[in-house]
């Protein structure tokens, strides 16, 4: 049950921290903006490992990755994998986003229900229903990621990779 939906929109996708920070959206002012963040941190994983953690420490505040999460990212991201959390993107056109890329988010009548946290649910283009990803108001004011599992969960295979398509 989804209620309110919002979008969050990149004309670019950065490649370096520096720009990553530079971004309107990483004054995570809002759980919108910090979810945002962390699927376009992730989008560069497979290219820049080391930016794209720098990346996500960031958008993780004072609890940065884990050696944990760092070995399930390392198996479970593919290029198609976070490219399938753009908008546009699905299996029949090997998960190509549209531009600019765009990050579709809902919330539910339970999103709030812990003071000072977020659920929110991204819009996967290989999968049928939205995967969660969870964020807390740090004393800075600022929403910073602490759950983001479902994001690395399979989802279908590009048609260019089906061989029966």
């Amino acid at each position: 049950m989804e209620f309110f939906k919002g979008n969050v929109a990149f004309s670019l996708l950065p490649t370096t921290l520096d720009q990553f920070k530079a971004l309107p959206q990483a004054n995570l002012q809002s759980p919108y903006e910090a979810a945002a963040m962390f699927v376009v941190a992730l989008s560069l994983y497979k290219q820049n490992r080391e930016e794209a953690i720098a990346m996500m420490n960031f958008m993780k505040g004072p609890a940065p990755v884990s050696p944990r999460e760092l070995s399930l990212i390392k198996t479970q991201v593919t290029d198609f994998l976070i490219r399938s959390y753009f908008a546009g993107a699905t299996p029949q056109n090997d998960y190509a986003p549209t531009q600019p890329y765009t990050v579709v988010l809902s919330e539910n009548v339970y999103s709030y229900a812990e003071h000072g946290c977020a659920k929110l649910f991204v819009r996967c283009g290989g999968a049928d229903s939205p995967r969660p990803i969870s964020m807390r108001l740090a004393k800075d004011g600022k929403w910073y990621v602490t759950e983001y599992s479902s994001l690395l969960s399979g989802i279908r295979k590009p048609e260019s990779a089906n061989p029966w398509a």
